[in-house]
């Protein structure tokens, strides 16, 4: 499988990091998409991809980051693009005191930018769906397509996504009880259009509650959407890496150029 959005290069799991991976490669999960959230990091996850072949870097700028997405940043980010599997973790997030305004010019600036590179973009999106899918669209991420990172909307801003030639990730939050919109998500989305991912350290899923998020609990996310899907754990854990293979243009196991 491939956990395609985690913060390895975060507290508290940078630290252990060789213990995290062998726990992860022991549940089935072998390789790893650590996004970027802040310039700061980027040259950090580089060398995490340097050093371990299985995880693959993307780089860019958090909404709530988005005020430090100026003209040297965005040069920045087009020098490590290169060396990326995708642009993100970018998007928009109206819970974070942090204007609109600025949020969606950072947001504009990065999707031009994987545009121009041809690379998939990572999509945060929280309670702010059809301005992001809006802005998507005048941007034309359609010519790279990506992945909506622990999508929250509804099904039907799913399809919408989806059109766009987007996959629907689903984290941990398809194990909690009550959880009506991403067991909706499970059963009604294709598994063509889906992947999975922990958002490690956060999202922990039921079983692990209150501690960090590792990829190695990834297992419990497949579980339930192989049981939302009365499909078994093999076909669903193949179909999304195979899913994550494709919109990531992921082959051979180098991971830095």
């Amino acid at each position: 499988m491939i956990d395609t959005h985690c913060h390895l290069d975060l507290e508290p799991l940078a630290p252990h990091l060789p213990q995290v991976l062998a726990a992860a490669r022991r549940a089935g999960v072998t390789r790893f998409v650590v996004p970027g959230v802040h310039p700061d990091g980027w040259k950090r996850i580089r060398a995490l991809a340097v050093a371990h072949h299985e995880i693959l870097p993307a780089v860019g700028i958090h909404p709530m980051h988005a005020a430090l997405a100026d003209d040297d940043a965005l040069s920045a980010l087009a020098r490590l693009a290169a060396g990326s599997v995708a642009i993100g973790e970018i998007g928009l997030d109206p819970t974070y005191p942090v204007p609109l305004e600025i949020q969606e010019a950072a947001f504009r600036g990065q999707l031009k930018l994987a545009v121009s590179r041809g690379l998939p973009v990572l999509v945060h999106c929280r309670r702010a769906f059809q301005r992001t899918l809006q802005i998507m669209r005048e941007e034309r991420a359609d010519r790279v397509g990506g992945i909506m990172h622990a999508f929250s909307g509804s099904l039907e801003m799913a399809r919408e996504f989806i059109r766009l030639g987007f996959l629907i990730s689903l984290s941990g939050t398809l194990t909690w009880p009550g959880a009506v919109r991403p067991l909706r998500l499970a059963r009604e989305v294709p598994l063509e259009h889906l992947v999975l991912e922990t958002d490690a350290p956060d999202m922990s899923p039921q079983g692990h509650r209150g501690s960090a998020n590792q990829p190695a609990w990834m297992v419990e996310t497949l579980l339930a959407l192989a049981a939302a899907k009365d499909s078994t754990p093999e076909i669903v854990a193949a179909a999304t890496r195979d899913n994550a293979v494709r919109i990531l243009s992921l082959s051979g196991e180098s991971n830095v150029s």
